[in-house]
């Protein structure tokens, strides 16, 4: 996978990160939490169903578990088990951040660019777990999924976020992981890399030409050799 961005990193004004399986190593947990959810009620399910809920909000949740595996799936029972056992995870510390995150957060602050998380999570449960890994403090806002009215891959998120950083969109530079994501991203008229973690670029992620890095490793080398 080679990161090579079509654009400078002198034309980004502020960055806009994704959190679960960008920021945080997340994802994972998250779908071996359901899995145990499911397990708990006695119920099927499948990791394809897992994956296929990645990058979006727990509105949008339901219909997709629900097309895979039936409308009398108890969508709201797997989803009070998933959260009471979710919230452990976070209360011990067991979702830890991804290599580069704060490398790459040094490198904007030595550069005075400033970030906003947009994540498709609730901010009741955002908030605690980008303050279990010591980035609450360092980010300057938060768009979360149940603060507007579309989820990704809508553009809604990310329209927000860079209102809030006061930077027009193409010149803010997202960082997604899922497909979702990066569509919205897209929608919105921003820059956008994927830095894939559970899910690969699908086709028209692909066709769009949208650059892939490995880590967050390469977007913090791509800042450190803009001049400050």
């Amino acid at each position: 996978m080679s990161f090579a961005p079509a654009f400078a990193a002198a034309d980004i004004h502020a960055v806009i990160f994704d959190m679960d399986g960008l920021l945080l190593d997340s994802e994972r947990v998250a779908l071996a939490t359901v899995a145990e959810a499911a397990a708990e009620l006695g119920v099927e399910w499948r990791y394809e169903v897992g994956l296929a809920l990645v990058g979006l909000n727990s509105k949008d949740g339901p219909a997709v578990i629900r097309r895979h595996l039936g409308d009398d799936y108890p969508v709201v029972e797997l989803y009070d088990a998933f959260g009471r056992i979710y919230e452990t995870a976070i209360a011990e510390g067991r979702i830890p951040l991804k290599g580069g995150a704060v490398e790459l957060f040094d490198e904007l602050d030595a550069r005075a660019l400033r970030r906003v998380v947009a994540t498709s999570t609730r901010r009741s449960r955002a908030e605690p777990k980008l303050a279990a890994v010591g980035l609450l403090a360092r980010v300057h806002g938060m768009v979360c999924g149940d603060e507007v009215l579309r989820g990704k891959p809508a553009p809604d998120i990310f329209i927000a976020a860079a209102a809030r950083l006061g930077v027009p969109p193409a010149n803010c530079l997202v960082l997604e992981d899922s497909n979702a994501g990066v569509r919205g991203a897209l929608a919105a008229g921003a820059r956008v890399v994927m830095v894939p973690d559970l899910l690969q670029p699908d086709d028209d992620v692909q066709a769009a030409g949208v650059p892939l890095a490995a880590s967050l490793h390469d977007i913090a080398r791509f800042f450190a050799g803009r001049d400050r």
